[in-house]
């Protein structure tokens, strides 16, 4: 008997993590959108394990009684594999897997250091996400906590398809394992190649794209039996579909189709936001990134010809879809695109919500509660509260009264671990 009780309360020693009580003078209660005053957080191991009123007595690790601490933020929408710069259409010819996989490890710590401490990516090249996934949770490097579609999937000539741009004969002919889908066949193929990878969800290009070589932004660019294929596949392995759309014709397939989440939704009309509506899909509108397409398609040769022309037309838009969505109740979560625009500025999409109509809470509700709803984490993710992974950013101002603060980001916490601490940028 005491030989059992020695070897339990060894067993239970063993286990046991030291404890850190950090005091926040407001925090953002995500699921209300109120700021409470004067909060004790205490955190062990990389969950939260008691959210209280702040007594005078209790000892503190971390004293942040002035400033503000708001979960972890979210984008739904990052591609960390790149960031797009006037040499990008040359350095498909250029850069190696390493360099990639280099690249992508600073654009992640960018991204944590911005206050995300969770994103999906929403499209890499030679899966180095996954990597890079795998490398972040075991401590190698300093990144956000990551769910990856990996290698996107599209259409031949589509916004996915990897050959855009090369030569006959320069690249080879695309399969399903490039993500390259034409048919029901290869749909299934691609996803379950996809699961092979060890991605986490699908990411379908279901109309054209700005920053693709090619001549449409905004066609249609899978059949509805492929979409049918690609969507049931998805739920035998678990997957939701990610649908990056700006064509209605698009993106009503997708919808009705079952896609989870619609990526930009630039030319969404009244047809649309009921058909999101009746099915619960998501709005991801990635408001920077129609800005600085915008702005760069201004700049002579910053774009080949084919894309300025798209950029100048679709980028503009994208800001007044999300309004008149919004307004009429559609679901919504922040993403950024970031990788189009640079890596850790993802924080100034919050503000481009509010001028686009939304609500400094309903902005912050976007990147935290609504984030993780759509992600399928919302019991782990998106709050300051019981059991929740020990995510935590601090600002020093009232982003209730001052969107930007969320650009500004003092000190963050990921999993428990304090990984930036400081004034902000």
């Amino acid at each position: 008997m005491k030989i059992t009780l020695t070897l339990a309360l060894m067993a239970a020693l063993s286990t046991q993590v030291d404890a850190t009580t950090i005091l926040c003078g407001h925090i953002f209660e995500a699921e209300s959108g109120k700021m409470l005053p004067n909060r004790l957080v205490e955190i062990e191991g990389d969950r939260f394990v008691k959210v209280e009123k702040y007594d005078s007595q209790a000892e503190i690790d971390l004293d942040y009684r002035n400033q503000y601490c708001l979960p972890g933020l979210m984008d739904m929408h990052t591609h960390l594999s790149f960031e797009h710069n006037p040499n990008t259409y040359l350095e498909k010819y250029q850069l190696n897997e390493a360099d990639v996989t280099l690249n992508a490890v600073q654009f992640a710590e960018r991204t944590l250091n911005a206050g995300f401490t969770t994103v999906r990516d929403l499209g890499d090249s030679f899966n180095v996400t996954v990597a890079l996934k795998k490398a972040i949770k075991a401590g190698k490097v300093k990144g956000p906590r990551i769910y990856t579609a990996a290698k996107s999937l599209g259409t031949t000539g589509g916004h996915a398809d990897p050959s855009n741009g090369y030569r006959d004969h320069l690249f080879p002919h695309p399969t399903p394992e490039h993500g390259v889908v034409n048919g029901e066949a290869d749909a299934i193929r691609a996803v379950r190649q996809r699961y092979q990878d060890g991605a986490d969800l699908i990411k379908i290009t279901a109309t054209g794209g700005v920053l693709s070589q090619a001549a449409s932004g905004d066609n249609a660019q899978f059949t509805e039996k492929e979409l049918a294929a690609v969507i049931a596949t998805a739920k035998d392995y678990g997957f939701k579909v990610a649908a990056h759309a700006h064509g209605k014709a698009g993106m009503l397939r997708a919808i009705k189709a079952g896609v989870s989440s619609i990526e930009h939704g630039t030319y969404l009309d009244d047809e649309v936001i009921s058909a999101m509506k009746k099915h619960g899909t998501y709005l991801v509108p990635t408001l920077i990134a129609g800005d600085w397409v915008t702005e760069k398609s201004k700049i002579e040769g910053f774009f080949p010809a084919v894309i300025a022309k798209k950029a100048a037309t679709i980028g503009p838009i994208i800001a007044g879809s999300f309004e008149k969505a919004h307004k009429a109740g559609v679901n919504f979560a922040l993403g950024t695109d970031s990788g189009v625009s640079e890596h850790g500025r993802n924080g100034e999409e919050f503000a481009l919500m509010v001028k686009a109509g939304l609500s400094e809470k309903k902005a912050l509700q976007a990147g935290t509660v609504n984030a993780a709803k759509l992600l399928g984490q919302s019991d782990q993710l998106g709050q300051i509260a019981l059991g929740f992974y020990a995510d935590m950013v601090v600002v020093d101002n009232n982003p209730l009264d001052d969107i930007k603060q969320m650009e500004n980001i003092s000190t963050v916490i990921k999993s428990g671990e304090v990984v930036k601490s400081g004034v902000g940028k």
